[in-house]
């Protein structure tokens, strides 16, 4: 009997997901994501507002939900963003000038340094290095003295 009332028990719980109501999508929620996607978060490392847990993510997920609440488009709650925390809000810049120059800086200063020394060292070829004094007879015999005393030593040590 107890068996009986467990398999019941069971094939009820398995069915109860087939007369579960489906939920419906809100579609202002689907769009405050769809936005959301597009804007960073400025506290996070490069995470979109819809990805991101911090409380600034959620108050600017907050907000665009209350401008499209309040018929704004899409245009003027990004236009809102941008106007509070700049370009760096959005995911996908505008193309920008400053930012190709910082980009190229590095490239230009390399290949510059490049230059500067090929050149350089082209030209410190040409130059003339003066005539070496020739030794004297006395600091001659003073080096083969010295080398003489320095091979005594080391078979002095063997």
């Amino acid at each position: 009997m107890l068996a009986k009332r467990f398999l019941i028990l069971l094939c009820l719980m398995l069915m109860a997901p087939v007369f579960a109501a489906e939920v419906a999508e809100d579609p202002l929620e689907r769009q405050t994501l769809a936005i959301a996607k597009d804007l960073r978060c400025a506290v996070c490392q490069s995470q979109p507002v819809s990805e991101s847990n911090s409380d600034l993510a959620r108050d600017m997920r907050a907000i665009i939900r209350e401008q499209l609440e309040a018929g704004k488009s899409r245009e003027e709650i990004v236009e809102y963003f941008v106007s509070r925390y700049g370009n760096y809000v959005l995911m996908k810049p505008p193309y920008d000038e400053t930012g190709t120059l910082l980009w190229l800086a590095p490239v230009l200063l390399l290949a510059a340094m490049a230059i500067g020394g090929w050149l350089f060292l082209r030209n410190r070829k040409n130059v003339e290095l003066p005539p070496v004094a020739a030794l004297s007879e006395e600091d001659r015999a003073r080096i083969k003295s010295a080398e003489q005393a320095a091979r005594n030593e080391d078979e002095a040590e063997k």
